[in-house]
This record gives structure tokens, sequence and C-alpha cells, in this order.
């Protein structure tokens, strides 16, 4: 029997514009190494963690947080339960398989200005440091 990591609810952080039923998929360009095709599709439990996200995703659209649902198997997110936070308290997942979008929420916390340019500033030297890796 698989274990159940989490029971959710699941959030998703995009500035992409879905609808109730697309599905979020693998496949597109990490938005903190845009040279990095992605293998998996990345969800939180954390509202605001998918917030957060959203606002630093690629593009000009509005950011979103969206109410999601795995729709096969997940795990862990390596990228931050192995590396940084043991025992994964920032409820992240990734999986292959698709997630189907069941809502949007928009009680989630913005940042502030300054947040978000520490946050842009701190991928921006990820992004120039050849020794930072994306598990993918």
């Amino acid at each position: 029997m698989d274990q159940v990591l989490d029971e959710g609810p699941f959030f998703h952080g995009t500035k992409a514009e879905l609808q109730v039923g697309d599905h979020l998929t693998a496949g597109f360009r990490s938005n903190y190494r845009p040279e990095i095709v992605m293998n998996h599709i990345y969800f939180t439990a954390l509202r605001d963690g998918a917030g957060l996200a959203a606002e630093l995703a690629a593009g000009e659209g509005t950011p979103r947080v969206y109410v999601v649902e795995p729709t096969g198997k997940f795990e862990n997110d390596p990228n931050v339960t192995d590396r940084k936070f043991p025992g994964n308290p920032t409820r992240s997942y990734r999986s292959r398989e698709p997630l189907r979008i069941v809502g949007e929420v928009t009680d989630w916390t913005r940042l502030t200005p300054e947040a978000l340019q520490m946050w842009r500033d701190r991928l921006a030297a990820i992004r120039l440091d050849d020794r930072a890796e994306i598990i993918n």
C-alpha cells in the first residue's frame, strides 16, 4: 500500500489564466533556471507558498493560486525537503502526472514590493551560480 504523503488541499501558483477542469503538466521551462525543461509539475499544501511561486513565476500575467488535485502519484519535492528542510515542513511536492484545476483562491498573502525584490535577487543569484542545481 502506498503511503499518503499529505491529504491536501493542494495549491499551485502561476501567472497562467486557467479554468476549473484544466490540467497542469510537466514539460515547461523552470521559473528558476529557464534553461531547464521540467520533468515534474510542482505544488504545495501551503496556500501562501503557492502565492510566492505565483509572484515569482515567469511571464507578465497576474499571479494566481489554484487549488489542484493530483491525478497520479506524487512525492516530496527533493529540491527543498532533502536539501533545505528535512521532514517537508514546506509541504512541497512534485508529480510526473498532471494536476487538475479544481478552483482558484484569492485570499493568499501577497508579498510587499521589497520582499518580492528580495526573492527575485535570490533567484538571480541562483541563476548565476553554476553549482546551483534543480533536481528534476
